[in-house]
């Protein structure tokens, strides 16, 4: 592992802080150290890891006061900033810590109450400031500050080393990590975080005052130091006396077992996972809490999921307690998928997931009356699908939250086959994993990362989607929660809608009237999200022309694009929604014109009049799939149909401002694109309504449907 440490950028990141006279400089050089530490994904991932120093700062009232700067519970240290650091008053702590070793409280019980009920409101009321940055983020004092304030280094840095945990998860960790680091580390056994670890960490300290560090077993690897780099430095010395231990043991061999003549590819695998993966939110009623996957594969990955004893060393459990909160303490092993037999892939693949879900329900009865904790269980479904002879998914309610368990996943993976080159793997019992599992400030960390709303977990497609309706609707989708992907011909104006959309877009140029076009876009938006639930079919352009003058051709062109395109796109969603096997919804631009032509307008409405048939068929043909088809009927929308210049030449054949135009309708009022997005939105969300048409106009008597 290389040493980052660069003292010139140190020095660039402490001059171009736009806030460095309120930032004290052991903060800086914190920030720069935690940085380094973060951007490399064999030390911490997502959230993991903490880092401090501790200072002196000046209150309003002028009191000089003794504080720990400690990053917040949740924080990527890559990317960490200052304002990242909750500043804890460390003399309360500190005192807290004096009447453990006095005796005044020392009983398990006491530790065990403060840890798990006293010590999250501990930390606030001690907080030196309460910035609105923590305020609107959410930040809380990382579950590691007692065990920084027991100890009396300026610096400290704890990462979840896996050359570390490959290490110590061993049945002989503690003799495996001595050998690797002699003396100059001293050994903490495991015990969850909190007040108990954190006074283990200072009698280690007491007992070898000379020591650069601490091994936490089966959790991580603790450095110190009077400056940042003193603490990282010894940091990376660490990992890399771990590392030559590691690469030394002989690689063991397993036995492995046969694998199907042909797997199956990822775009057919993963709806078929994601659909055995979601669960009804109430029972019987055909409404699904959807996951977002993220696929991983690789060499390595490949040799660990060819393991003939794959489930039962999988059930090993997690490289450190940190993880569980993210993937649970195991995954779920899926059968080879057989490109022969799919349908038999996904009944064994729900099976697995009945056996898994029963599994864990009885875990956590048991874990819940061994520990007495008063808590409710999360849902049971897997975090990790394991597919042999293909790769593995992370399961997440939204895209971040799936790479981030995929990330885990992968790296555990690969670390415990290390590890069993080394030895023997071993994590934490299941009481230990549950008491983190379902510690309130771990479930903190989830909770504040999910994306809240009614679609979180759901995938929409929006065909269109860099035209006024469609980035509208992607917009309005993408406000409550879902994954969105957006379709269009135009490459450039795509690009400017995902800007608009924000990171995680998945923009897909395609040729709608190019089947096999929209089938590849089909199959990578499986790729990428692991299926889809919901479709916009709104690509559409008025072609306009006296229906007895206009040509075949013209009218050919607009069929194509305004009716079969809708076609394909229906077909390939239903193709995949039926693999999934939990419904969907179909969502078609039908417009007025389908039931009220205007002159002129024909080789634009007879196609669309073909849609809303189509519409109907699929509410007929595919409502026993659980797919419901809906659709919007809209009049006078600013778009790339109604341009500037057709609503300047309307209105004025009309006698009209371009204002009165626009709002040519009972209400009086201009119907704008967010108001046709609102009806997709609305229609998504009737989960019993199918074959339905939402007039979107202001009112007009002659397009409304009986």
């Amino acid at each position: 592992m290389k040493n980052l440490w660069n003292e010139s950028d140190l020095n660039m990141t402490a001059a171009g802080r736009i806030d460095a006279a309120d930032t004290p400089a052991e903060l800086v050089e914190l920030v720069y150290a935690s940085r380094l530490l973060g951007k490399d994904d064999r030390l911490v991932m997502h959230g993991g890891g903490n880092t401090s120093v501790k200072c002196e700062l000046t209150d309003f009232i002028g009191n000089h006061v003794n504080v720990i700067f400690i990053k917040a519970s949740g924080v990527n240290l890559a990317s960490v900033d200052a304002g990242d650091f909750t500043p804890v008053r460390i003399d309360p702590l500190r005192k807290l810590q004096k009447m453990y070793e006095s005796g005044q409280r020392h009983s398990e019980e006491d530790i065990r109450r403060f840890s798990t009920r006293e010590f999250k409101n501990f930390l606030f009321l001690n907080l030196f400031t309460l910035t609105d940055r923590m305020v609107s983020r959410s930040l809380s004092p990382s579950i590691e500050t007692l065990l920084h304030a027991f100890l009396p280094h300026r610096y400290i840095m704890h990462t979840h080393s896996l050359a570390l945990l490959t290490l110590s998860n061993q049945t002989e960790g503690e003799r495996l990590c001595r050998e690797a680091l002699g003396d100059d580390y001293g050994q903490v056994p495991y015990i969850q975080p909190g007040l108990g670890l954190a006074n283990l960490a200072h009698d280690a300290y007491e007992a070898n005052p000379s020591i650069e560090g601490l091994v936490l077993h089966k959790h991580g690897l603790v450095t110190f130091g009077d400056s940042a780099k003193e603490a990282y430095d010894r940091m990376i010395d660490g990992v890399n006396r771990i590392e030559e231990r590691i690469a030394s043991a002989e690689r063991k061999s397993f036995a492995v077992f046969e694998m199907p003549a042909q797997i199956a590819s990822v775009e057919e695998v993963a709806p078929i996972v994601r659909g055995a993966c979601s669960f009804e939110k109430t029972p019987g009623e055909k409404d699904y809490q959807s996951f977002v996957l993220e696929f991983r594969t690789s060499p390595a990955l490949l040799d660990y999921l060819k393991i003939a004893d794959l489930e039962a060393f999988s059930k090993k459990g997690a490289m450190t307690p940190d993880f569980i909160i993210r993937t649970k303490n195991h995954p779920l092993v899926a059968p080879a998928p057989d490109a022969a037999d799919l349908e038999g892939f996904g009944k064994e693949l729900r099976a697995r997931v009945e056996r898994f879900t029963e599994e864990y329900r009885a875990y956590f009865e048991c874990q819940q009356a061994a520990t007495g904790m008063s808590v409710s269980m999360i849902d049971p479904m897997p975090r990790v699908v394991l597919v042999p002879g293909l790769g593995l998914f992370g399961l997440g309610r939204s895209v971040a939250d799936a790479k981030l368990t995929a990330d885990i996943a992968e790296h555990s993976a690969v670390a415990m086959l290390d590890a069993e080159s080394i030895g023997c793997f071993e994590s934490i019992s299941e009481k230990d994993a549950f008491e983190i599992e379902y510690w309130d400030m771990e479930q903190a960390k989830v909770r504040k990362s999910h994306n809240g709303g009614e679609f979180a977990g759901k995938v929409a497609l929006v065909t269109g989607g860099a035209g006024a309706i469609g980035l509208a609707t992607a917009k309005a989708f993408k406000a409550k929660g879902a994954e969105i992907v957006i379709m269009d011909l135009d490459s450039a104006a795509l690009e400017k809608a995902a800007d608009e959309l924000g990171p995680g877009t998945l923009t897909i140029p395609c040729d709608v009237t190019n089947a096999a076009a929209v089938r590849e876009a089909f199959d990578l938006l499986s790729r990428t999200f692991g299926g889809l639930d919901i479709v916009v079919s709104n690509v559409g352009v008025a072609w306009q022309g006296r229906i007895g003058d206009v040509s075949d051709d013209l009218l050919r062109r607009s069929f194509e694009l305004n009716f079969f395109s809708h076609q394909t796109i229906s077909q390939n969603a239903v193709r995949v929604m039926r693999r999934q096997g939990t419904g969907g919804v179909l969502l078609y631009n039908v417009s007025k014109q389908a039931v009220n032509p205007g002159p002129d307008f024909g080789p634009y409405g007879l196609p669309k009049a073909a849609t809303l048939f189509l519409l109907r068929q699929y509410a007929l043909d595919h409502g026993r799939d659980g797919i419901r088809a809906n659709g919007v009927n809209a009049d006078r929308i600013r778009s790339g149909l109604l341009t500037p210049e057709m609503i300047k030449a309307r209105s004025a054949a009309r006698g009209l401002s371009e204002k009165d135009y626009m709002a040519g309708n009972l209400l009086g009022l201009e119907v704008s694109a967010e108001d046709v997005a609102d009806a997709f939105v609305h229609l998504a969300l009737e989960t019993k309504t199918t074959g339905s048409i939402t007039t979107v106009d202001g009112g007009n008597i002659a397009a409304a449907l009986r």
